[in-house]
């Protein structure tokens, strides 16, 4: 009887490169002799003619990624995850699986009881100083202007995302001394206080602001006093939203 071969008529197909993994019978140039069915025949131009038919690329198959879990933990910056399985594994070279656990950023906001996390997770919103007088104006037209305070900050980091938000935003630097005022609107909170301005924390916290209307503006500072009134350069104050 005549001998097999070829990778189909022996049955072959080898992972890696495997010399064990030998047949003969045509090549894929025209020529005929021994001929591999491994996985690196393809590399080395040595498989047999029907490999490619005998032995075809399986790739990686997963399945869609879970819905996302919540945070790691809560009241700090974490992260959460959604993962995937492998559903079927590759073979003869077939493309690979990829990664089946993704993370991300994230901090949540309450504690796994349903409590309020401490401000200083919790990002100040501020604007430019100039909204500030129209503020005055409508709250002693409608007779409910309240006294406000001022909150000394040092600037500790900002995202490079000011740069290219409005003019305000671009003049901040690191090591700045800025002045953010607390006025109402934003003062109607329990404790005539506005969210953010770190009095809740300890001393030298590392607290985060965020600037409105450019959520690519963003950063840390740490407080450093409440002032009665704003003492710094008017390109340096701003005011909690």
């Amino acid at each position: 009887a005549r001998r097999p071969s070829g990778c189909a008529g022996l049955g072959l197909c080898c992972p890696g490169r495997d010399r064990g993994c030998l047949s003969a019978g045509l090549r894929p140039d025209g020529s005929s002799g021994p001929c591999y069915c491994d996985q690196a025949c393809a590399r080395a131009l040595d498989c047999c003619h029907d490999y490619a038919r005998a032995c075809p690329a399986i790739p990686c198959v997963v399945s869609q990624r879970s819905a996302w879990s919540g945070c790691a933990a809560p009241c700090k910056t974490t992260y959460r995850v959604r993962t995937r399985h492998i559903i079927q594994e590759p073979s003869n070279g077939g493309e690979s699986c990829p990664a089946l656990e993704e993370r991300a950023g994230c901090v949540e906001y309450w504690t796994r009881q349903g409590t309020e996390c401490q401000q200083s997770l919790i990002p100040a919103l501020i604007t430019t100083g100039g909204f500030g007088k129209a503020r005055k104006k409508r709250a002693a037209a409608d007779g409910s202007e309240r006294a406000g305070y001022c909150v000394q900050f040092q600037l500790v980091s900002l995202a490079p995302g000011c740069r290219r938000g409005q003019r305000w935003m671009s003049g901040l630097r690191a090591g700045l001394r800025l002045c953010v005022e607390c006025q109402p609107p934003a003062l109607h909170r329990p404790g005539q206080r506005c969210r953010g301005d770190g009095a809740a924390g300890p001393q030298n916290q590392l607290l985060h602001w965020q600037a409105v209307g450019n959520q690519r503006c963003k950063g840390t500072w740490r407080r450093i006093r409440r002032l009665d009134t704003c003492s710094c350069p008017s390109v340096h104050s701003f005011l909690f939203i």
